[in-house]
């Protein structure tokens, strides 16, 4: 259930604080924002809902999409925002707004070198494997390739700058003068209400995956998938948009994902996919095409018998795995699986051997199989590994449309003055449904629109 509302009456006589530039939300969008408003000489506050900075970003790998980026160009990479833009409205079936896509491709670059030069955090790209959809390797990444290693240290980069995040602390109220924003009202977990003026507001705080009503009514395909996300979506900024006459675009689409160790929870990296990896069902067979993708992952596991696969891979491509701190999480807990056959490992599973053994036998070398995927990977050798996962919905794409400067647009297509939206809260570039997700998007659009929003004064 959503709780954010908005009084168009008159705003309080008298707020309990003011600042200029007020931020709902510390995720990477949020405190992203925070420092590049700081930077252009504005009074910052961040408001947070949890005990402290987490958000979507903490539960993701925390790798960024950019093309051009100095850090490409030293590792020998040639891309360019063009070619980047390409890859978004490909995978999306050009069905995104091309100038929101052009928007945010030919940002990130400046936003990744920003953060690097400026602020000393060490991206590297993400070097030894593909991710599907992108035709350049352009994931920029912090060492352990953590969602929870980038909002630390976007954190601690806001505290030596001296910016101030406000935790436990939930916006329940937008107040409206005109088309002006004048404040906020935040609630305190004792039940306690806080009102907060501001010259400027940014919206950097969630989708709605974490209402099931709203899943339900926008994306049913998938409402019956393992919620992955953080709890805090509920959909305010959604809200807030129908109640101010907002332009909201594309709510039916979303990030999902296909490989999440169950029951542990855990996210397995999709580089034991991509490397050479399958996934099969129950019954030891193959049932897709899975270069795809693992957000259209989500709905074809979710449809195999007792909505579960398993995801079959070996040492080789384990240790490319490995680079990711949640894959070693899952082998540490034992949700992944190892055995010197294909048999044993089957064994190990729940899986009919003889069966498992035919479908791993089956993967062609250097050619397309029957579903459409091509295999240009080394055959499957011992050890094998294996790990069962099912279907997940991770974050929603939809929200507020936003101009170039990350300003929100009324359903007529004009910019309300001092309101501006990112992360969660704007809508995405995955499309209209649910198959246009390009790994990092989410990412894309909170540290760009961000950056956008918190220099724009």
């Amino acid at each position: 259930m959503t709780t954010g509302k908005v009084d168009t009456a008159r705003p309080p006589a008298e707020f309990d604080l003011e600042t200029g530039t007020l931020i709902i939300g510390a995720g990477a969008c949020g405190m992203v924002a925070a420092l590049s408003a700081s930077e252009c000489g504005q009074d910052v506050l961040v408001v947070e809902a949890d005990p402290a900075p987490s958000g979507s970003t903490a539960l993701s790998a925390g790798l960024i999409p950019a093309a051009g980026t100095k850090i490409q160009k030293a590792a020998g990479i040639e891309d360019s925002a063009e070619l980047f833009a390409q890859d978004i409205q490909d995978k999306a079936r050009h069905e995104n707004e091309q100038a929101q896509v052009d928007l945010l491709a030919k940002n990130a670059a400046e936003v990744i070198d920003w953060l690097t030069e400026r602020h000393g955090l060490p991206f590297s790209v993400v070097t030894d494997f593909d991710y599907p959809g992108h035709s350049r390797r352009r994931m920029h990444g912090l060492p352990t390739r953590s969602g929870t290693e980038l909002i630390d240290a976007l954190r601690s980069t806001c505290e030596r700058e001296g910016l101030d995040i406000i935790c436990n602390r939930r916006a329940t109220t937008l107040f409206l003068e005109g088309d002006i924003i004048s404040g906020i009202a935040v609630t305190r977990p004792d039940g306690e209400v806080e009102t907060i003026a501001c010259e400027r507001l940014i919206l950097a705080c969630n989708g709605f995956g974490g209402s099931r009503d709203l899943v339900a009514k926008h994306m049913p395909q998938i409402e019956d998938a393992l919620w992955f996300g953080h709890d805090g979506n509920r959909g305010e900024a959604v809200s807030w948009g129908e109640a101010l006459g907002a332009d909201i675009r594309n709510l039916g689409a979303f990030q999902g994902h296909g490989n999440v160790a169950h029951p542990h929870g855990i996210l397995i990296t999709w580089a034991v996919i991509t490397e050479g990896g399958v996934q099969v069902n129950r019954y030891g067979e193959r049932f897709w095409n899975e270069a795809q993708g693992y957000s259209e992952a989500a709905r074809a596991v979710l449809a195999q018998p007792g909505g579960e696969a398993f995801a079959i891979f070996d040492n080789r491509i384990a240790a490319i795995a490995r680079q990711f701190d949640d894959f070693k999480r899952a082998e540490a807990s034992g949700a992944i699986q190892t055995a010197d056959t294909v048999e044993t490992l089957g064994d190990a599973l729940g899986l009919p051997a003889v069966v498992l053994t035919e479908t791993i036998r089956a993967i062609p070398t250097g050619a397309t199989d029957g579903f459409g995927r091509t295999f240009d990977h080394r055959p499957l050798t011992p050890p094998y590994m294996g790990v069962r996962v099912t279907g997940a919905l991770f974050h929603t794409q939809g929200g507020l449309r936003v101009d170039s400067a990350a300003r929100v647009l009324k359903r007529g297509g004009t910019a309300f003055p001092n309101l501006f939206a990112g992360g969660g809260a704007a809508c995405g570039v995955s499309g209209k449904g649910d198959s246009g997700y390009l790994s990092g998007n989410g990412l894309l659009s909170a540290v760009v629109l961000g950056r956008l929003a918190g220099r724009n004064l």
